[in-house]
């Protein structure tokens, strides 16, 4: 064998032994960092504390609804109310058939022959199988009796004792005794307890909008019942609407607003617009400046500074989508076809009619491209600059998230946005077409 092929050779095994190495190394380095991650951010410990059974809970409320069973301990009044809200409490002619009320002592029916009962001396659970769970006051302390193997969730102290099974929750304590009914849906949804179209099926609906006798004198069937859902104290289907209107208002306003003051500083920031190089340079930091520092910090200085509300919201997302605006349209200005603008030039126009007719044709469809997909996804954005501002359905998902209490309601809004941001996309998709393909 030669020198040169002995060179060639060994130029070709050391090669292929870094070859060989790099792809040993890169998989180790990233198993070493994803390492790094389980410990940093304490993996096994968030796993060791994780509650399944709580998900489980939250998850169910997404889908369903409770209605609550409650005695006063003290004065021993009793109320029947969905979720425990005061706007959704029964009469005390109109309890569901499955409670029911004689002087001290309270049956309540769980389904399925589980049954709680309150009376003076406290409360039992009864499971069919299983025997019968009693909970008794004793002095300044709870006493619990329960039969071995109960197949329950018990959750008990001095003060307080929770009974958890699939038919129903009961809560004691000294104050209050409360028993939880789980039903599927969303409660109240159309109709209140205190509309006359409450309870009755859609067929009896749709007989009495179309024919049926005036339940209110004043107005036909038809109105009253869009009156009584428009103004549904539970779900507020007016107050919920008129915050979508806020939330695509904020993104409207914010998104084109920015392309309508980026566009002029676009010509200022394109090199061949511009001849001034310093002053190309000064504005396009300006740009990285405005869209390096994040929407939602924007969000926060300006609240400080104007104060909260849906406007703040629109002027946090002009801000924003100004230096990415100013950004794209000037790289757009500056790789157009300049042999059109000479043909535009060729007639004699000036500059502003070279940009009207040489320049404008050739860049529209491309920032409207932009501009309807920043308008798309700011009506995302929206939502959360609006819990931040306190605007728009962000606002009010914020809310039902704090209260903790009605995670139907938190449904029903992610639910409400999801719906928009599809709506806002079909629309930018058949405005892109119609402005951009002429189709």
């Amino acid at each position: 064998m030669s020198a040169v092929d002995s060179a060639l050779t060994e130029t070709v095994t050391a090669r292929f032994a870094r070859k060989r190495l790099f792809a040993f190394a890169v998989p180790s380095v990233i198993l070493l960092y994803l390492a790094f991650v389980a410990v940093a951010f304490d993996v096994a410990g968030l796993a060791q504390r994780a509650r399944m059974d709580n998900a489980a809970i939250l998850l169910s409320d997404f889908w369903s609804h409770k209605i609550h069973v409650s005695r006063d301990n003290r004065s021993g009044d009793l109320s029947v109310a969905y979720e425990g809200e005061t706007k959704g409490t029964f009469p005390p002619g109109r309890l569901p058939d499955w409670v029911a009320t004689d002087g001290t002592v309270t049956t309540v029916d769980l389904g399925g022959g589980h049954v709680v009962t309150y009376d003076a001396t406290g409360a039992r659970y009864a499971m069919p199988g299983a025997g019968t769970l009693a909970i008794t006051p004793q002095d300044d302390r709870l006493v619990l009796d329960a039969p071995y193997g109960f197949p329950a969730r018990i959750n008990a102290s001095d003060t307080r004792v929770t009974v958890t099974t699939d038919a129903g929750r009961l809560t004691y304590t000294r104050s209050k005794v409360e028993t939880f009914r789980y039903f599927p849906g969303w409660e109240l949804f159309f109709f209140t307890l205190d509309s006359p179209f409450f309870g009755k099926g859609p067929l009896d609906l749709a007989g009495l909008a179309v024919w049926g006798d005036r339940l209110d004198p004043a107005l036909p069937n038809i109105a009253a019942m869009a009156r009584d859902v428009w103004t549904n104290a539970m779900w507020r289907h007016g107050d919920v609407v008129w915050a979508i209107f806020e939330t695509v208002l904020m993104a409207f306003l914010g998104t084109f607003g920015a392309a309508l003051i980026a566009l002029p500083l676009g010509f200022l920031a394109a090199r061949n617009f511009n001849p001034l190089g310093p002053a190309r340079f000064a504005l396009r930091r300006v740009f990285d400046f405005i869209r390096g520092v994040d929407g939602l910090i924007w969000t926060i200085i300006l609240s400080r500074a104007f104060g909260p509300g849906p406007m703040t919201g629109a002027i946090a997302i002009l801000v924003t989508d100004t230096g990415s605006f100013g950004k794209m349209f000037s790289e757009a200005l500056e790789n157009i076809d300049e042999k059109q603008v000479e043909g535009v030039r060729s007639t004699g126009a000036n500059g502003v009619q070279r940009a009207r007719f040489g320049v404008i044709p050739q860049v529209t469809p491309v920032l409207l491209s932009q501009v309807l997909y920043f308008l798309e996804s700011n009506t995302r954005s929206a939502t959360v600059i609006g819990a931040i501002v306190g605007g728009g359905i962000g606002l009010m998902l914020t809310q039902a998230i704090q209260t903790q209490k009605d995670w139907e309601e938190v449904a029903y809004y992610i639910t409400l946005i999801v719906l928009m941001v599809m709506a806002m996309d079909s629309l930018s998709g058949w405005l892109r077409r119609k402005l951009i393909k002429g189709e």
